[in-house]
């Protein structure tokens, strides 16, 4: 039955499978609930939601017998770090530039899904990263793959760019082995972050982190990690594309998942331009469309403003006037960085007075005096 449900997951596109107890992931838990007392989740009050089904995949299905973790490769076919130096042109996460890996993927788990029943019988219900599933540390318990000291799923075939699935059964299957630890005294990843996201090895603090920050992160982007995003506009790969297991990974073989031309690096004035009918084309079939318009736009601006490129202050400027405040405050910070203080005064003197948006008036106070001090 192994051999053949691992036959039939790997005819449906799935790369890698592996099968677990339901009771294998204690220890996890437990580090999940530290991780919530920490307050390390940040905005993301979903996962302190009932976090003890998390904990449990028992307490989420009492019917629960056994766990199949299934994985797609969809990794990238140029170093994803490279397009960092193009300062006028946006990085999109790797697994954002093609169609919605939820869509790809749950396709392919309700279709195994059919087969296992047919086969075995017993009900089953299927997971892609939208329930409280813990899918990186049940995948390390099937054998899949192993947490690294950045949190993420390492695999020894596929290195870092695994999308999961998860098939909860009701039958009894044979399990299979956890994969062990292969980080060693690597600490590549923790060295990489632009913004000390990683307290310790295996420890994240989500507010600290990037993809955090451009993606879950629905207000502001905190002033003391704007210069550190860079170009970033949707998530940051930088410590999963600096993992040496990489060396052993290969392109993707899903075209929906490959990145489209258009989003490979794309131009920040065009970007900038975006308004909410263009971001839904652009984007469409994208999880980047589910952050909407607004905070895509913040994210662009603070890419703008750390670009160096006076030309694209003509972008920024006109952003002072968008419909969302949201924008208008990131647009102030973008303007700041690269026009000199005395023209950016006098923006922001009658900009101050008309502003009705009290967290956009302390933008334009904030960087008056900071843009005051850089420029004497």
């Amino acid at each position: 039955m192994r051999a053949t449900l691992a036959d039939q997951a790997r005819a449906l596109g799935f790369d890698c499978v592996g099968i677990t107890d339901p009771e294998a992931i204690a220890d996890a838990g437990r580090h999940f609930q530290d991780f919530l007392a920490d307050g390390a989740h940040g905005d993301m009050d979903w996962l302190a939601d009932r976090p003890e089904r998390r904990a449990d995949p028992r307490v989420l299905w009492p019917g629960v017998r056994s766990v199949i973790m299934l994985g797609v490769n969809y990794g990238p076919d140029e170093n994803p770090l490279t397009i960092l130096e193009q300062r006028t042109r946006g990085a999109i996460s790797v697994y954002a530039r093609g169609d919605d890996y939820h869509d790809v993927i749950k396709k392919r788990l309700k279709a195994l899904a059919r087969w296992l029943v047919a086969a075995s019988g017993g009900e089953v219900k299927v997971f892609v990263d939208t329930a409280a599933v813990m899918e990186k540390p049940l995948a390390r318990a099937a054998g899949v793959g192993w947490q690294g000291k950045h949190t993420n799923l390492v695999s020894r075939e596929f290195g870092s760019w695994l999308f999961l699935g998860a098939i909860f059964t009701a039958s009894e299957l044979p399990r299979d082995a956890p994969e062990a630890d292969h980080c060693g005294s690597c600490q590549a990843c923790l060295d990489i972050c632009p913004t000390a996201a990683f307290p310790a090895p295996y420890k994240l603090d989500a507010r600290r982190c990037i993809s955090y920050l451009t993606i879950e992160n629905k207000g502001p982007i905190p002033r003391e990690f704007r210069k550190a995003i860079g170009n970033r506009i949707y998530g940051c790969d930088d410590c999963l594309a600096v993992c040496p297991w990489n060396k052993f990974a290969q392109a993707g073989r899903e075209a929906k998942l490959a990145a489209r031309e258009e989003l490979r690096a794309p131009g920040l004035a065009d970007l900038a331009r975006l308004d909410d009918a263009a971001f839904r084309n652009l984007f469409a079939k994208s999880p980047v469309k589910r952050i909407g318009r607004d905070r895509f736009i913040r994210n662009v601006l603070i890419a703008i403003g750390n670009s160096n490129e006076p030309a694209l202050a003509v972008e920024a400027g006109r952003l002072l006037e968008d419909h969302s405040p949201l924008v208008r405050g990131a647009a102030i910070w973008a303007l700041a960085q690269l026009i000199e203080s005395d023209e950016f005064a006098a923006l922001a003197s009658p900009a101050i007075r008309l502003e009705s948006d009290e967290t956009v008036r302390g933008e334009w106070q904030v960087m008056v005096q900071a843009n005051g001090a850089a420029h004497p």
